[in-house]
């Protein structure tokens, strides 16, 4: 659309509005079919009622009405305490876990590590406790029967054992010398 164009539109929108804006005005306020005000000189007439008396027992009841909830500030954002629990006759002790299996101890040392060229596979050597046997062993291999090395570190050896599945560290020792 080219500029003048817009520019009637516009115009005929204007005006449009403004018509419909003066009808809507115009029907809102007060002509002749609005209700005439009040004349001051005309007589008080109150309205009929049976009994005008106030109903005294009602108001007194709810006057002894006393509010037994909980008494707090209600423009204070932090909470009242709890109630205090009612003291129990009979204190009820459960009775601890039981137990758990005693650590696991393995009778070897863990003395050192050599890796491949890669670092990828390790291979940790353990010794007995008499000092007497070496054992060689990579992870996921078992050693002395009956346990696995999951983990080998620079410092430690996961060790988990093959028919219970309990696991230790061992960390790495100095083997001592034969006496």
């Amino acid at each position: 659309m080219k500029q003048p164009v817009q520019y009637a539109i516009l115009g005929v929108l204007l005006v449009g509005l403004t018509i419909a804006g003066y009808y809507s005005y115009r029907a809102f306020t007060p002509g002749d079919a609005a209700v005439p005000p009040a004349k001051l000189d005309e007589k008080f007439t109150p309205l009929n009622v049976d009994n005008p008396a106030l109903r005294m027992d009602i108001l007194k009841r709810f006057l002894a009405l006393e509010y037994k909830g909980v008494h707090r500030s209600i423009f204070s954002a932090t909470l009242p305490p709890p109630p205090v629990p009612p003291p129990s006759k009979q204190e009820v002790i459960a009775p601890g876990p039981p137990p758990g299996p005693p650590p696991l101890t393995v009778d070897a040392k863990y003395f050192g590590y050599v890796s491949d060229f890669g670092g990828n596979h390790r291979r940790a050597f353990f010794a007995t406790p008499n000092n007497e046997d070496v054992i060689i062993a990579g992870e996921g291999d078992t050693f002395m029967g009956r346990f696995r090395v999951v983990r080998l570190t620079n410092t430690t050896a996961d060790v988990e054992e093959v028919s219970t599945g309990r696991r230790t560290t061992l960390p790495m020792e100095e083997p001592t010398p034969n006496g």
